[in-house]
């Protein structure tokens, strides 16, 4: 889908699961608008039997749902999938904003919130989703390539930028689309410390100082599938993919 034009000419199918009527109907009828196909759920365990049953590109949940919540529904929903999840929660600084990206989430949008700002989060996940790491099959200092320069090799963590695929010590690692671009942005910078805001910026799209949250959480859900040694905390300043 092009940034430009808000109408897709191949709908992209967005399943949201909120309790409140009213927001799930304005929403809906906002996200239309732009094009978007989108499915409604009222409850937590509706919107995973939705889920289980359609193919959708994108979904958005709500924290406080009744059954199931949806920290609860983006667990199970990453046990078999790698969708991009948008959470909504009504207290931006709270406990379920944590909770849910380390449930696996990619982002997340405190409500109320302007239909304008959904739709730029919904669009950068997108991105994320179809992302082809533009320059990063050149030559990156501290990798070792293969003669395609398509592999990226650290120690026995191997990255395929042509084939999007990770293996650390040759098992396959899978990756939400925001892990990968984040652990790419690391890869074509080894040893250099890249900051909170320059990630949120290159990774999140964020145009403005967004919550350092989600990196941070982000980088701890890499370092659980990667190896805890392989990113490397510079405290005051952000990370670093070690050598």
């Amino acid at each position: 889908m092009s940034s430009s034009n808000p109408v897709a000419s191949s709908p992209v199918r967005v399943l949201l699961v909120e309790d409140d009527e009213l927001m799930r109907r304005s929403f809906a009828v906002a996200l239309g608008r732009y094009g978007y196909e989108v499915r409604v759920a009222a409850d937590g365990l509706s919107g995973l039997e939705l889920f289980r049953d359609e193919e959708f590109d994108l979904l958005i949940l709500d924290v406080m749902l009744p059954g199931l919540d949806g920290i609860g529904l983006c667990r199970r929903v990453r046990e078999t999938s790698l969708v991009p999840v948008l959470m909504m929660s009504a207290r931006g600084d709270g406990l379920d904003v944590v909770a849910g990206l380390e449930a696996g989430a990619d982002d997340y949008v405190v409500k109320p919130v302007d239909t304008f700002v959904l739709v730029a989060r919904i669009r950068s996940l997108l991105r994320r989703a179809a992302y082809a790491p533009a320059g990063a099959s050149g030559p990156v200092a501290g990798g070792e390539q293969s003669a395609q320069g398509d592999v990226l090799a650290f120690g026995d963590l191997v990255i395929d930028t042509a084939a999007l695929e990770v293996s650390v010590s040759g098992s396959p690692v899978a990756l939400t689309p925001t892990e990968l671009k984040l652990l790419l942005e690391f890869a074509a910078r080894p040893g250099i410390v890249l900051e909170r805001h320059t990630l949120l910026r290159n990774v999140w799209d964020y145009g403005w100082d967004g919550d350092s949250r989600v990196v941070d959480l982000c980088v701890q859900r890499l370092r659980r599938k990667l190896g805890r040694e392989r990113i490397e905390t510079v405290r005051g300043f952000g990370y670093k993919l070690r050598r």
